[in-house]
């Protein structure tokens, strides 16, 4: 799956993203709107991740949604 998919279909998403990092509120996913990049600048400001960590979580989380 490619991220445009996920960011065109932001709102069936959302769900999955916070199963996945619990630590999102709805106003993160909300401000996020799909972006990648919003994205994992608010998992490593909620989890205190490095972005190559980061990076690699949200490829692994892409390849399994």
């Amino acid at each position: 799956m490619n991220w445009d998919r996920i960011e065109g279909n932001w709102e069936q998403f959302k769900g999955k993203v916070q199963q996945q990092w619990g630590k999102l509120t709805d106003d993160d996913l909300d401000v996020i709107k799909g972006k990648r990049r919003e994205l994992a600048g608010r998992i490593q400001e909620r989890y205190g991740k490095a972005q190559d960590e980061v990076d690699s979580e949200i490829d692994g989380w892409l390849s399994r949604n």
